[in-house]
């Protein structure tokens, strides 16, 4: 088949991708307690009951792993030599600060808005419309393509330890949920429990709860605070000091302070702000002590780790970045996570101890550690990707690295590949979270083409 003739093809799929997505969209996929046959909860059980719905209806073979993921295949050959492609059905919670239903999936023109648009089911449709497009083409294939989606991603990849565990998955492919031109490189990963007992003197905090997920910056945080109505000049002070957000307001005879900052994921702190950090600080600054005081002191609205001790960088990764995503302040004691994603060459084994000996009064306890994951630029699978990237779009080739964890490093050999453009917002785990469906589009086009370069037949498209 010529490529004109395939491009045509390519772009009969939007009206049905768009109007799939939108249905996918509406439904609330967010982890909650597990059920029966729902490892992941009712409204995640929902979802994975729609894709492989919606896969077996384009005419794949479909797979329910269990509910914890499902797949989509074609062509023949061994599951484990197939082309695999990632995707996670699961989202985080919405958040504040949305001006439309998060689980509206409302189209403005060229944009669909909603939680879940480009992390991850946007990318999910332009590759499952991908292989659809090589399906109707009939371009012939040496080798199975595999279309995994799992139920698990933003929370701890159980659903594809468990994939691995009762499936065969393949030992190479990428994951469609990072960005353009390709990420070969994902920084290795932490998370860290700090506990305490509240302070006994100093400014006293009746009510602290911030945060869902230790991977999300938050956007808002408040808390509820002994005091009078001449707390609410000194938060203003507060504010016009630090150059951010930050008020009180009197709740009953207590002060309620809340802080405004920018929701995003804990990978990319550069385009977010902590609320948290910013409501630390404004508590330090009226009083409080002890270890609400330390961690406003060592962390604050700091994303590198620099009073931690651990802020260090590598050529190849970048800077290691450290988000608090959650704290809570329950019966007198204090709970907090750090997330924090380290570079190719830190010695991940050692935050444990480093961050400990900066955190006097707190018990740090380490909960998860993650290796980085990384595939050489000189693989087939990153030159033949870039190859359908740069035959697409006709822009350069490069490699990247993130601090974001995907489904690529479930596989031996794995890549983030789209469906972000390098000009794009990072809208990710944000309020407002949409998609722009031309550059979808395109994605399903590139999508095709690496399918084409890495499952087809020789010459299958001229």
């Amino acid at each position: 088949m010529n490529k004109k003739e395939f491009d045509k093809i390519i772009e009969a799929q939007k009206e049905p991708m768009v109007r799939m997505l939108q249905e996918w969209i509406r439904i609330p996929s967010l982890k909650s307690d597990p059920e029966p046959g729902a490892p992941f909860g009712r409204e995640l059980r929902r979802m994975l009951d729609k894709v492989l719905s919606d896969c077996e209806s384009l005419g794949f073979a479909v797979n329910d792993i269990d509910g914890y993921a499902g797949d989509a295949k074609m062509g023949e050959g061994a599951d484990e030599d197939a082309l695999g492609i990632l995707a996670h059905i699961d989202v985080v919670p919405a958040g504040d600060g949305w001006h439309r239903d998060p689980f509206g999936a409302q189209l403005e023109g060229d944009l669909l808005f909603g939680r879940g648009t480009s992390d991850d089911k946007g990318p999910l449709a332009a590759a499952l419309f991908a292989m659809k497009a090589v399906k109707d083409a009939g371009i012939p294939l040496k080798r199975k393509v595999t279309l995994i989606f799992g139920c698990d991603e933003e929370s701890g990849m159980e659903d594809m330890k468990y994939y691995k565990e009762n499936a065969v998955m393949p030992k190479s492919g990428f994951s469609p949920d990072g960005s353009y031109p390709l990420i070969n490189l994902e920084k290795g990963s932490c998370t860290l429990h700090l506990s305490a007992e509240a302070a006994r003197d100093g400014l006293k905090v009746l009510e602290l709860k911030v945060g869902e997920r230790q991977n999300v910056i938050p956007g808002a945080a408040t808390a509820l605070v002994e005091g009078d109505a001449s707390f609410i000049e000194k938060v203003e002070a507060v504010s016009e000091k630090y150059g951010w957000p930050v008020e009180a307001m009197m709740e009953g005879e207590a002060v309620r302070i809340r802080a405004i900052g920018m929701n995003g994921h804990a990978a990319y702190p550069e385009s977010a702000r902590n609320a948290i950090g910013q409501l630390l600080i404004t508590l330090k600054e009226l009083g409080v002590t002890g270890p609400l005081a330390t961690l406003a002191e060592k962390i604050g609205t700091q994303y590198y780790g620099e009073g931690l001790g651990i802020a260090v960088r590598d050529e190849a990764s970048g800077p290691l970045t450290c988000n608090m995503g959650i704290i809570r302040l329950e019966e007198g004691r204090l709970f907090a996570t750090l997330d924090i994603r380290a570079p190719l060459l830190a010695a991940g084994e050692r935050l444990h101890g480093i961050v400990q000996a900066h955190l006097p009064g707190i018990k740090v306890t380490q909960v998860s550690l993650k290796p980085p994951h990384y595939v050489p630029e000189s693989s087939e699978l990153v030159q033949k990707l870039l190859d359908a990237y740069h035959e697409v779009t006709g822009r350069g080739r490069a490699t990247l690295s993130t601090g974001g964890g995907t489904y690529a490093r479930m596989l031996q050999q794995g890549v983030a590949f789209g469906a972000s453009f390098p000009e794009d917002p990072d809208v990710a785990h944000q309020a407002n979270e949409y998609i722009i469906i031309s550059k979808l589009m395109q994605s399903v086009k590139i999508f095709a083409y690496a399918i084409i370069k890495l499952a087809g037949e020789e010459g299958a498209l001229q």
